[in-house]
Parts: structure tokens; C-alpha cells; sequence
């Protein structure tokens, strides 16, 4: 097979991403025409399913020998292989979306040999489209600015050099509640998010904040232009961190585990912990990851 021509898959998603935007910004979606999956915190719309049909249905007329992964066409026991396959998740944070809460994207990545290769995140409510390729370097467009505006198109990260990693007593975290809101996995997020919260005195880490935002794949993208400093997560899949996988790896970001010690973590393996990027290199990154990684309080476990 010939190499997968990374450039012009970057730039057909980013056209099918916009194609996406259109189609979920003309919805109108409410809390009283959604459907449930796994619970009553596991939505999808109409919108989420006709934007997958339109998004695998372009890929398969222009790369047919390529494989999909998308969230709505998921059945139990499918999985990556090493073949180049295009991942989607139609809506990442359906929840918001459905709530008018403007923290929603479309992900889309190319994965070859396990291994994110391409990523394209496109809020279509703020017009930003996060976009990368493995290396050539990350970037955010603005797509209503002027082509001659030097905001149109800047490389991540925002902040170059970007500042020191200093603490979790200094930084800023995303974590997500997800749907499962018992059991082994919900009492390790909520004994966790204690343990980074709590004041030093009370044997926490006294982070400056955490953040629940609703989507995955722009929480990676604000890791990776320095917003955030750090992204914490269990029970997502391999929709949710593909694409924003590649883009903060090429803003000098770090991808591990979200369990202890998980340094090479498989892009579906349900559990991450996304770290920014610093001027001072991996081994500060280090530090931090085994700073957060020591608050963890239990072991997080998903099927895959």
C-alpha cells in the first residue's frame, strides 16, 4: 500500500469538519428530543447520527481503502488495528449540545499503526478549528478572520515560550464527571478531584482550579495551547482523544496513562492524562505527571 498522504487527509477533514459545523450549528436540538444509550447522562441526537453518516460517507468515496471508527456506528468488540483508519466523534459534549452550552466539537483524526497521524477539532459555535499533523507542528484558525490577519492562523502553543510547568499548587485542570456515576470508577474520580482540590493542610494539593467543560477533544486542545495545564480523564474512547491527541503532542504537550505509571498509554485505552508543554523540556513534564499521578486515589478500569 502507498504511505497514507498525510497533508491531503489533513485538509480534506478540515473541508468535512466544516461541512460538519454547518450541519450542527443549523440544529435545533432540546433536552426533550434526545435519545439515551448507556443512562440518562449518555445522549445522542439526530444530529450526532447524520453528521456521522455524512462525514464516513465522504471518507469511504475518497479513500475507500481506508477503515472508519465513529461513535454512532460503534458495535461491542471493535477495535484499532494497525490499519489506516479515520476516527470521528460526530459531536463531542452532545450533553452541551443539546443544552445550548457552546463547548462542542467535531473530532476527527487519521490513525496508521496506532498511531495519530492527523487531527482536526472544529467548534463551529466560536469558528476555531484546532488541526495538526504529526510532525509539521499544531495550529488554531480562526475561520472568520481575514486571511491577512495574523490571528487567523497561529501555531500552538498561544504562549511561546510557553511558561514553566511550577506545581499542581499552580495549575489549572480539566477533569470530567463522564456517565458512570457508581461504582470503582466514579468513587476513584471523585476521591481524586478531592485530593487535587483540597487545601495542603487537609493532605490535598490545592490545585489553582478544576474545570469540567464537556468535551474531551477541546479540553486536549486547550492542553495544548497552554490554557490548560493539565487534562485528567477516564472512560472516554478512541473518538474522543484522537484528534486532539496528535494536536497536543505537536504543541510539545505529553499524553500518559490515567493511571499510575501508564507511560505508554494505547490511544483506546480509556484512560489519559494530558500534560502541556513547557520551555524546560519532557523531564519537567515528568515531574509533574508523577505529582498528579500520586494523588490518584484508586485504580481506574474500562473495557475496551
Amino acid at each position: 500500500m502507498v504511505d497514507p498522504d498525510l497533508q491531503d487527509i489533513h485538509d480534506f477533514l478540515v473541508e468535512v469538519a466544516m461541512r460538519a459545523g454547518d450541519m450542527i450549528t443549523s440544529a435545533r436540538p432540546s433536552t426533550s428530543k434526545i435519545d439515551t444509550k448507556k443512562n440518562s447522562s449518555d445522549l445522542v441526537t439526530e444530529t450526532d447520527q447524520a453528521v456521522e453518516v455524512m462525514v464516513s460517507s465522504a471518507l469511504k468515496s475518497r479513500y475507500p481503502s481506508y477503515e472508519f471508527l465513529g461513535e454512532e456506528s460503534y458495535k461491542p468488540g471493535m477495535h484499532l488495528t494497525s490499519a489506516p483508519t479515520f476516527v470521528c466523534d460526530p459531536i463531542d459534549g452532545t450533553t452541551n449540545f443539546v443544552h445550548a452550552y457552546p463547548y462542542v466539537s467535531i473530532s476527527l483524526a487519521f490513525v496508521h499503526n496506532l498511531v495519530p497521524k492527523v487531527g482536526v477539532v472544529f467548534n463551529p459555535f466560536t469558528s476555531q478549528i484546532y488541526h495538526a499533523i504529526k510532525g509539521k507542528g499544531s495550529y488554531l484558525t480562526s475561520t472568520t478572520l481575514s486571511s491577512d490577519d495574523p490571528a487567523k492562523m497561529q501555531q500552538l502553543p498561544l504562549r511561546n515560550p510557553p511558561e514553566p510547568l511550577k506545581g499542581l499548587d499552580q495549575a489549572l485542570i480539566a477533569i470530567e464527571w463522564g456517565n458512570e456515576r457508581s461504582g470503582n470508577n466514579y468513587a476513584v474520580k471523585v476521591n481524586t478531584f478531592r485530593v487535587l482540590a483540597a487545601s495542603k493542610e487537609d493532605g490535598g494539593a490545592m490545585v489553582h482550579s478544576l474545570r469540567s467543560l464537556g468535551s474531551a477533544a477541546l479540553n486536549l486542545c486547550a492542553v495544548a495551547t497552554g490554557g490548560l495545564d493539565a487534562y485528567w480523564e477516564g472512560g472516554c474512547w478512541a473518538w474522543d482523544v484522537a484528534a486532539g491527541w496528535v494536536i497536543l503532542e505537536e504543541a510539545g504537550g505529553m499524553m500518559v496513562g490515567g493511571n499510575k505509571g501508564e507511560w505508554e498509554p494505547s490511544v483506546d485505552q480509556r484512560r489519559y492524562l494530558a500534560v502541556r508543554g513547557t520551555e524546560r523540556g519532557t523531564e519537567e513534564q515528568k515531574t509533574f505527571i508523577e505529582a498528579f499521578w500520586g494523588c490518584i486515589q484508586g485504580t481506574l478500569e474500562y473495557d475496551i
